[in-house]
């Protein structure tokens, strides 16, 4: 009697895997939220204190007015800790304070948005500053699934392995920082437009691209940084067309596109910090001014967080801050191996940037990132080699994998070229590198879980060792925070 064999599985099989599993952390993570907040006290009981607005107070009305379900609307309010209470008094009265502008604003018109469209008729429900609650709590959640979904496609270019894009993937899911990720924080939509960014980048749209990412750049500061990638591929292009094709028009085109869309990715940060400087310095005598006023080059945002949160070089390196360090060691533990290995197996794709020469190594930098040199390697998910010829137009030049993720063969099998050492993972790992030392040298270091939770190839590094013998240490690094970060976040009590 045959046996009928299962059907092989396809990539939109492995997303449908990865969406459920996004949205079944999503629950779990509500789930232990509640749990944790019915078993203990909050150690901060102030989280629903709420005055009255400093600018236009009388501008909401509503607020003042009694509500039909005081009590969901008390449990949603006492819910709003830590940053969340300075998002969602932004979202409800703007920006009151000086140091209010360390929060960026995408997430607070997000909130601001919502409640004032599609919430609006719960505001005599469970009253207003509940509504802006919830509606943080939906946009982030929301944004999550979408942000793992972009992950899976974004590793799936890069990765060329199907399974590893949906380890990777899982493995984000249900990352250690995962509670940001359903609170007030801005993490979820930082992670939508990043990684959504970077996958319309690597699909060829680079204009799309330096939209997403610049709006990553609105919901955190760290998303300028994100222009780096854009960077990469620039250098990379311009020195193929100036000095190995000895183009100088095409060169030309490829700096200034680049260079535009750098500008672009910043401009939203750069705007905002005007924002700040036009509200509290316009207008202003000398005597009145705050000191980051008078600098030369006065950017708030790095003296509000130097001044309030004593974030600098060094600054952290107490010995009373001795258990923050050990907070944040397993993911600076990951992050460290992580480019070691993968510096291990490209040291001198490492060390030359990518340009290391095609003779030494096939699947350098030097031939992956350009499309007309990846039609002719064995790589089996490239476009093809007449579409690919020296006369195309730019667009179609810049292009390194224009075929659907969701389309590409779950059952090829990858290539030396592919997986995690990968000569494309190169800038994302350079981009890490960069983060994590700023995260330990610069920032207080237990941020450093959530900072770096966005960064892809901690994830497709995760999945590489989980086929190996590390598989339950990773999963039990997560399970672990996910329990003392729901545990100790929801009551208030201090985490990363």
């Amino acid at each position: 009697m045959a046996i009928n064999k299962p059907p092989p599985t396809t990539n939109s099989d492995n997303e449908r895997i990865v969406i459920g599993s996004a949205i079944a952390s999503r629950l779990l993570l509500l789930f232990l939220i509640v749990f944790w907040r019915f078993l203990l006290s909050p150690y901060d009981t102030s989280a629903s204190l709420n005055p009255s607005c400093l600018i236009n107070p009388s501008s909401l009305p509503l607020t003042q007015q009694p509500v039909l379900f005081p009590q969901i609307g008390s449990a949603i309010e006492s819910s709003i800790v830590w940053d969340g209470v300075y998002f969602v008094r932004i979202a409800q009265c703007g920006y009151e304070y000086e140091k209010s502008y360390a929060f960026l604003p995408l997430l607070p018109f997000c909130i601001s948005l919502l409640s004032r469209t599609v919430l609006l008729p719960l505001v005599p429900v469970i009253g207003h500053r509940a509504v802006l609650g919830l509606s943080g709590y939906l946009i982030n959640n929301i944004a999550f699934v979408l942000a793992a979904r972009y992950l899976f496609r974004l590793s799936l270019i890069i990765l060329k392995d199907a399974e590893a894009a949906m380890r990777a993937s899982v493995l984000f899911c249900f990352n250690p920082a995962s509670i940001f990720y359903s609170s007030l924080y801005t993490e979820s939509l930082y992670s939508l437009f990043s990684l959504g960014g970077l996958y319309h980048l690597m699909s060829g749209r680079s204009s799309v691209s330096a939209l997403w990412l610049a709006l990553s750049g609105c919901a955190r500061s760290n998303g300028v940084l994100n222009a780096g990638y854009i960077c990469f591929l620039t250098m990379h292009w311009a020195y193929d067309a100036l000095f190995l094709k000895k183009c100088i028009r095409k060169g030309l085109q490829v700096l200034i596109s680049g260079a535009l869309n750098c500008v672009f990715i910043f401009a939203p940060f750069i705007g905002f910090q005007a924002y700040g400087y036009y509200n509290i310095c316009s207008g202003r005598i000398p005597e009145e001014m705050r000191p980051w006023c008078k600098a030369r080059v006065p950017l708030l945002y790095n003296f509000v967080q130097s001044h309030y949160w004593g974030v600098g070089f060094l600054k952290y390196f107490r010995f009373e801050q001795l258990p923050n360090f050990l907070l944040a060691s397993p993911i600076l533990s990951l992050v460290f191996f992580s480019i070691l290995h993968y510096g291990k197996s490209k040291t001198k794709l490492l060390f030359s940037v990518g340009f290391q020469p095609m003779d030494d190594d096939r699947n350098s930098a030097a031939m992956l990132y350009f499309p007309e040199r990846v039609s002719r390697s064995s790589t089996p998910h490239t476009t093809s080699s007449s579409g690919l010829q020296g006369n195309q137009n730019l667009r179609q030049r810049k292009k390194i994998f224009v075929q659907d993720p969701a389309e590409l063969a779950v059952e090829d099998k990858p290539s030396n070229g592919s997986g995690y050492f990968s000569a494309l993972v190169l800038p994302f790992i350079l981009h890490l590198g960069f983060m994590a030392a700023t995260a330990f040298f610069i920032m207080h270091v237990q941020v450093a879980t959530r900072f770096l939770s966005a960064s892809p190839p901690l994830y497709w590094f995760a999945s590489y060792i989980t086929v190996k013998r590390w598989r339950y240490i990773i999963w039990a690094y997560s399970i672990a925070y996910i329990l003392l970060g729901s545990l100790l976040f929801s009551n208030f009590y201090p985490f990363t």
